[in-house]
């Protein structure tokens, strides 16, 4: 375990095993706890390194609004790896740490080995889309701060998950699930790392953004994984870290 200050935001982050480096970011709302099973099963052979994202788990819950965005959760991620001594990973996520892996990719292509990404979309070309997942994110948020807590409901990635209180999960939800603009989804013809997409065949609401990501980007492999929903990592581990040892074995 270890601490990263980032202009006086803790972050915590973890390092397991040694070879290559895999950054593994968690989705909305869950830990670094998520991926117990994918550090147990590639440990040996790679280096894993998973963190709490702002306002998550172990880091820590600024009070500042300002504190919460895509540029300073892409720069958080390019941090730790510096603090561990990577010049470049394989830069994985599921759900919202997708869209981040993405959105790293975009403003680090060349310390992007290679991208895996999991039960995710990239974003919103529309503004009419991109405004009604906003507006769905900040009700989460007002939520969060009426509810606290309890507001989270009890999908798998969550339940497993420790926070020591709501608010930092509703600056997240503000700051960092809201999307301001188009620049991800508008990246992904220019992605050309090895590139691994997959998706639970139970995770409705993200079946086409996978098809399109994986059409979008030159070469990418697609797995989708039978009876397996959003958390497609917990609801069937063997399958998924098959898929994800097989995608890696493939790297140069």
């Amino acid at each position: 375990m270890a601490t990263l200050d980032r202009d006086g935001v803790k972050i915590h982050y973890e390092v397991h095993g040694a070879g290559p480096a895999v950054l593994l970011s968690h989705g909305y709302s869950a830990t670094s706890k998520m991926w117990d099973g994918q550090v147990a099963a590639l440990k040996d052979r790679y280096k894993v390194i998973v963190w709490d994202m702002r306002g998550h788990g172990r880091s820590d819950y600024p009070t500042d609004g300002a504190k919460y965005s895509e540029a300073l959760t892409v720069g958080d991620m390019a941090a730790i790896l510096a603090a561990c001594g990577e010049k470049s990973a394989v830069i994985a996520g599921l759900s919202l740490g997708g869209y981040m892996s993405l959105a790293f990719h975009a403003t680090h292509p060349g310390m992007t080995r290679a991208l895996m990404l999991f039960d995710t979309g990239p974003g919103f070309k529309k503004d009419e889309a991109r405004a009604a997942w906003n507006a769905t994110a900040h009700k989460r948020a007002a939520d969060l701060d009426t509810r606290g807590l309890a507001a989270l409901g009890g999908s798998d990635e969550v339940r497993m998950s420790q926070h020591r209180d709501a608010s930092g999960l509703a600056g997240a939800a503000r700051g960092m699930l809201a999307q301001e603009n188009d620049r991800v989804i508008r990246s992904l013809d220019s992605v050309k790392v090895p590139t691994l997409v997959l998706v639970g065949a139970d995770d409705t609401n993200f079946l086409a953004a996978t098809d399109y990501m994986a059409a979008k980007i030159s070469g990418a492999s697609k797995v989708v994984i039978p009876a397996a929903g959003h958390a497609a990592n917990l609801h069937q581990p063997a399958a998924f870290n098959r898929a994800v040892e097989s995608f890696l074995g493939t790297l140069k």
